[in-house]
């Protein structure tokens, strides 16, 4: 219904709100409904051209102030307070995934971290359920990069393939390094941990892995983008159709309100801190001088919006669309 000055003027709308009032007073008042106690599924749609992503929420992590060393006390409690979160010793980051529909290929990018990093990780399959996704009609699953938080979801606790028709797409430098036995020796038990968790996701799509490189496809309008320092094959992907674009950028940023006005604060699991740094900063000017739509796995989700200058730069989520 679209409300107009001269309907409010006339009292056209109050006049309704009258007589809807005066209806409902001569109803019995019923009793307070029961509280939900729980939040809708996280579940946001977006269109790009004729290609629909759907973002879905995984869950959310807690990180310490400390996995930042750069990180200024003073500065971080200054922006806890400017963006209304609480001020403590960590900062909230969500856990996203997106799968897209290109209308011949579904796919799905990175896929949570199931129970590999605590309780309120691990509902990514009952928000695909919600959004109506079956994993076996998953064709594609594109991996950003090999950490727990992100492979976490393509491999049951048991060691199943949860997208048993999947083919499984990763930059060769992350799964070499992932998979390396001689590397994974030299980490330490936590790193070890890592190592463990890439190799176990791994193993049931061995038989339908496809290897990429920088700018490869991956099904006709996706497109592979090299977004190194965060992991050796840290990847992000574009998806084009028609003028319309967005960049899904992985772990560009891993705590929202800290990285976009401080893109020089690196986050302790950066395996190159320096060229994650330099990545940072030019996918930033990268997305503020094009005006680029950006989807990022630790942005609060859905994790869909623009990159702005702003001083320094700033996150502006995308508005909530009802068509798509």
């Amino acid at each position: 219904m679209k409300f107009c000055r001269r309907q409010v003027l006339t009292g056209g709308v109050a006049g309704g709100m009258v007589l809807a009032g005066s209806l409902l007073g001569a109803r019995p008042v019923a009793a307070a409904q029961a509280l939900a106690g729980r939040q809708v599924p996280g579940i946001y749609r977006l269109g790009v051209g004729d290609i629909e992503v759907t973002a879905i929420l995984d869950g959310y992590i807690d990180l310490g102030i400390e996995l930042f060393p750069s990180a200024d006390a003073e500065e971080v409690t200054r922006l806890q307070r400017a963006n209304f979160v609480p001020v403590g010793p960590s900062v909230r980051g969500a856990v996203n995934a997106f799968v897209v529909n290109t209308g011949e290929k579904l796919v799905i990018v990175d896929a949570g971290a199931r129970d590999l990093m605590g309780p309120t990780l691990g509902q990514l399959p009952a928000n695909l359920e919600a959004a109506g996704i079956d994993p076996e009609a998953v064709d594609v699953v594109a991996l950003t990069h090999m950490h727990p938080d992100h492979i976490g979801g393509i491999v049951t606790a048991n060691g199943a393939a949860v997208f048993p028709n999947a083919e499984l797409v990763v930059h060769t430098d992350d799964w070499n390094f992932w998979m390396s036995p001689e590397i994974m020796e030299k980490a330490n038990e936590q790193g070890k941990m890592f190592f463990q968790a890439a190799q176990a996701a791994g193993t049931p799509y061995a038989k339908r892995l496809r290897q990429i490189g920088d700018d490869a496809e991956v099904v006709p309008g996706i497109r592979s983008v090299a977004l190194p320092g965060h992991t050796p094959g840290h990847t992000g992907y574009m998806i084009s159709s028609g003028d319309q674009s967005l960049l899904i950028w992985a772990d560009i940023v891993n705590a929202a309100i800290l990285q976009f006005p401080h893109p020089d604060w690196a986050i302790a699991f950066d395996i190159s801190p320096e060229v994650a740094i330099a990545t940072r900063r030019r996918t930033f000017e990268m997305a503020a001088t094009e005006r680029l739509m950006i989807a990022g796995m630790h942005v609060p989700f859905p994790g869909i919006g623009h990159v702005v200058r702003d001083g320094g730069f700033r996150f502006v989520p995308v508005s909530w669309n009802y068509e798509l």
